[in-house]
């Protein structure tokens, strides 16, 4: 297996790298400080095509495919994580669930917005009791007609509050259990009864916005349903089966950042008159680190890579293990660049502090490492 990138694919991780450098790390740090969302910069990474890699040309993509999509995203997440979570929002969320699923109305309606960026999408699952277990979520939607009428409330929402359309899943048929869920395009800023908040205390993702959706009485059309009525839990799980390699490429560029910046500490710190890299425990911890980024970064291309070569085919596990061990490789770098920092690690002054607090996020999205390691043993074991 040649784990070489394709020249076009080093030409687009070296302008993301570039983009990355010039747009958001000079004022990252204060942007973070103030919980600032840039629109402007997610038009210029729309400009660029970062959003457009997993959407066919057809539908105003660029076919560059999933391997070119998670290596543009740990770019941007090594500057920052906030950064590289539109990808989810716009089109490894939305829209990959969209192009599968949806009709060729719905596609054309919206999967060239969200390659644009002129549409923010989310999508919508977790409840304030509803997280890790889906089909226990309260929101329903029950027929009135023509239409279906929405009512209940989500919670810890991406673009929440900056988002114009959503996937929001909801109950159609309780009796049905996880055959009864079903998935709805609604245009959250046009649809009357549609209320967001935003979820100002986070610990990390300060520029990413989050936010709560409240639903009273929200009717939406017939029309507005992605595949059919039912399909919605099997449309969540294959939008996860997406978005959770995105999230893993995330977690990749933050373990990355962590090394980079450790790295770059331990040369230049001095104590007893030497380098702090030239101690054996902290080679060991810098080594450690080294060897759990690449280990993870060609888990992720290699379920990357699975999606190029077949689309449709789900490879739920290759996922799960490259969600799991990203997360936790992010988690473990932050921790050893933290060690490694010492008390200027704990400062706001350098952005190991940012990169430990953003990568513990890793842990709980799109599925947390428990779930991950349940999806993982099934697997294995065969219990399915």
């Amino acid at each position: 297996m040649d784990f070489r990138l394709s020249d076009d694919l080093l030409a687009l991780q070296d302008t993301a790298r570039r983009f990355a450098a010039r747009e958001i790390a000079p004022h990252v740090a204060e942007d973070e400080k103030n919980h600032r969302f840039r629109p402007e910069i997610l038009a210029k990474m729309a400009e660029l095509g970062f959003f457009g890699c997993v959407i066919p040309e057809e539908h105003g993509g660029n076919g560059m495919g999933w391997l070119a999509s998670v290596v543009v995203t740990e770019e941007i997440a090594r500057v920052s994580a906030s950064w590289g979570l539109p990808f989810n929002m716009q089109t490894v969320g939305p829209g990959t669930t969209i192009l599968r699923y949806g009709t060729e109305e719905q596609k054309k309606k919206y999967l060239p917005g969200l390659v644009d960026a002129k549409v923010l999408g989310c999508f919508a699952i977790t409840e304030p009791n509803s997280g890790s277990d889906v089909v226990s979520m309260k929101t329903t939607a029950k027929k009135d007609g023509d239409h279906f009428v929405i009512n209940g409330s989500k919670t810890w929402i991406s673009n929440a509050q900056v988002a114009d359309v959503g996937l929001v899943y909801a109950v159609t048929d309780r009796e049905a259990k996880h055959r009864g869920l079903t998935c709805f395009l609604v245009p959250l800023k046009e649809t009357k009864g549609v209320t967001s908040r935003a979820i100002e205390t986070k610990l990390g993702l300060h520029c990413s916005p989050t936010g709560e959706l409240f639903f009273e009485d929200a009717r939406v059309p017939a029309s507005s349903i992605l595949g059919k009525e039912g399909d919605g839990f099997k449309i969540c799980m294959s939008m996860l089966d997406n978005t959770r390699v995105s999230c893993a490429a995330r977690a990749v560029g933050v373990a990355r950042a962590c090394f980079e910046e450790a790295k770059k500490y331990a040369l230049d710190r001095t104590q007893f008159g030497k380098r702090i890299a030239e101690f054996q425990m902290i080679q060991a911890d810098l080594a450690h680190m080294y060897v759990e980024h690449e280990a993870a970064r060609f888990l992720v291309w290699r379920a990357a890579s699975q999606k190029d070569k077949d689309p449709r085919a789900r490879n739920t596990l290759e996922v799960s293990m490259a969600k799991y061990y990203a997360a936790e490789t992010a988690v473990n770098a932050a921790n050893a660049a933290m060690k490694i920092f010492g008390s200027y690690g704990y400062s706001t002054e350098y952005p190991v502090e940012r990169l430990y607090r953003d990568a513990k996020s890793f842990q709980i999205v799109e599925g947390t490492s428990n779930i991950q390691k349940m999806i993982i043993a099934t697997n294995v074991l065969d219990l399915k």
